[in-house]
């Protein structure tokens, strides 16, 4: 507040008054701080980093110093200065005012600057009234306090409560401050402890908290819970050895291993399996599926399956059926075809069973079975075979052989002497002979040889004359003069002997 002394040296000084003069007849200038007009003086009451105060000062005519009325009239003026005494606390503005009559309110704008007081003064710096004026109750103090403090707001950014959050890919909480004093800020928030059975692997729940204390000392805080969870249920895979089947349709013919692999690397606590045993399958067997079945935080169950067939084992018993028997004897057209053949497969079953080999070239033949299971195993079975013609010698005496025509009487027999051999040994059998034809044929080149020996009439079929250890065949020539024949002797194996006669 200010002090009696204070104005009084004011209002000297304003008014030009000398010692011993009153300026109680003096038209007053007054500030509008308050509703009166009295000795006290007013205050006004601003805070540091607030808005500015504002007063009008105005004019109160007192009709006493020897003019009635307002000392304002026609066009004079008072003018006056106004003024802080600290200006450090507060400064005022403008810094001068002019009074053109009496109705005039004229705005005084004070800006606080630090905590403190001060006082404005108002000095007479000019007047044309001549009158008098009183500016004591014009002046009146400053009180400049702390900043108004209004208790700060906190949300948390980021998160959401309630929310699950998928593992690795949480949001960052963000504690967003709102304060009229001090300012917004923000800064990261407070995380606890995740809880949970599985919080050993980040999987829970989690509380965000925020905390702040302003400048004034208010304090806001703000806390939430979210979730975490595991995102992916568990990868089930395995390994096998060898890696694919190395037998035929998908089935293995040598030792098998099974090996599983589960992943959870989210939530390796929560991970539960069924199955899943590694296998190592080294005995023959069907179709047969392990299996393996997890389940975690992440979800499932999730599988994983594989079938394993196994069958190294060739077929057995494999057999001939029909063609050649093991150690036969054959002449090329008596060779049985290749007939099939047959096995026995316990696991996979039998493909099927090839003979291989067959043949009707002259010499020793080896048969082949192969039979094949389904698995691509295979067993084979042998057998050998001979195939050769006989020997045939002849036609001896009196019949000329190599292309010789011989002539002999139309109507006479004529004997047919031979012998047959069969791998060296001499035949003895008239069954090696198949037949005895006779053909019609041209009677042009060749040389001719007459038949020096007949056989008596009658006898013509074919015997074994063991004296001569020869097969005699009598043969009754045809009637007709100037004929010729090719008379052929064909054996079971289709070998063959001829020659040519010229009946006369």
């Amino acid at each position: 507040m200010r002090t009696r002394w204070r104005a009084l040296a004011l209002l000297l000084a304003g008014l030009g008054l000398a010692a011993g003069a009153t300026a109680a007849v003096a038209d007053e200038i007054s500030n509008n701080l308050d509703g009166t007009v009295d000795p006290v003086a007013e205050q006004m009451a601003l805070n540091v980093g607030g808005p500015a105060g504002t007063t009008k000062l105005y004019v109160l005519p007192k009709n006493g110093d020897g003019k009635n009325g307002c000392n304002l009239a026609a066009s004079s003026t008072l003018t006056v200065s106004v003024s802080s005494d600290n200006p450090s606390v507060a400064t005022v503005s403008p810094s001068s005012l002019t009074f053109t009559s009496c109705g005039d309110q004229l705005t005084v704008t004070v800006t606080p600057v630090a905590i403190g007081s001060a006082n404005v003064g108002v000095a007479q710096t000019g007047n044309t009234t001549g009158g008098t004026f009183d500016l004591t109750n014009a002046t009146f103090a400053v009180s400049v306090a702390p900043p108004p403090n209004t208790a700060p707001s906190i949300v948390i950014s980021g998160v959401t409560g309630g929310v699950s959050y998928p593992k690795g890919s949480v949001p960052t909480a963000t504690c967003e401050v709102t304060d009229a004093e001090d300012g917004n800020s923000s800064f990261l928030a407070t995380l606890g402890a995740i809880t949970g059975p599985y919080a050993a692997d980040g999987i829970g729940q989690r509380t965000a908290s925020c905390s702040y204390t302003d400048v004034g000392g208010l304090t806001a805080s703000a806390s939430l819970t979210y979730g975490i969870h595991d995102p992916t249920p568990p990868v089930v895979t395995y390994m096998l050895t060898p890696p694919a089947p190395d037998g035929a349709n998908g089935w293995y013919a040598s030792d098998v291993t099974v090996q599983w692999s589960v992943s959870e690397p989210e939530s390796p606590n929560s991970l539960t399996k069924t199955g899943c045993v590694d296998q190592s399958i080294t005995a023959d067997q069907t179709p047969q599926t392990y299996s393996c079945s997890a389940t975690s935080a992440g979800g499932g169950p999730v599988g994983n399956s594989v079938t394993i067939r196994r069958d190294a084992t060739a077929p057995t018993g494999v057999a001939f059926v029909g063609g050649p028997v093991d150690g036969g004897l054959y002449f090329p057209n008596t060779v049985p075809g290749p007939g099939t053949c047959t096995a026995d497969d316990a696991t996979s079953t039998l493909a099927g069973c090839v003979v291989t080999g067959h043949s009707t070239a002259l010499g020793g033949h080896t048969l082949t079975a192969t039979a094949t299971d389904v698995a691509g195993n295979t067993a084979t079975a042998t057998l050998t075979y001979l195939v050769r013609k006989l020997d045939l010698y002849g036609f001896y005496q009196p019949v000329d052989m190599g292309g010789v025509v011989n002539t002999v009487k139309n109507g006479s027999t004529v004997p047919l002497k031979f012998r047959v051999g069969d791998q060296g040994v001499q035949q003895t059998s008239t069954a090696i002979v198949k037949s005895f034809t006779q053909q019609k044929v041209g009677c042009t080149g060749g040389s001719e040889d007459s038949i020096e020996e007949l056989a008596s009439a009658g006898g013509t079929s074919l015997r074994y004359d063991t004296t001569g250890a020869q097969f005699i065949q009598n043969w009754k020539t045809p009637t007709g003069a100037g004929t010729c024949y090719r008379v052929t002797l064909t054996t079971v194996d289709d070998s063959s002997l001829s020659a040519l006669f010229k009946l006369k």
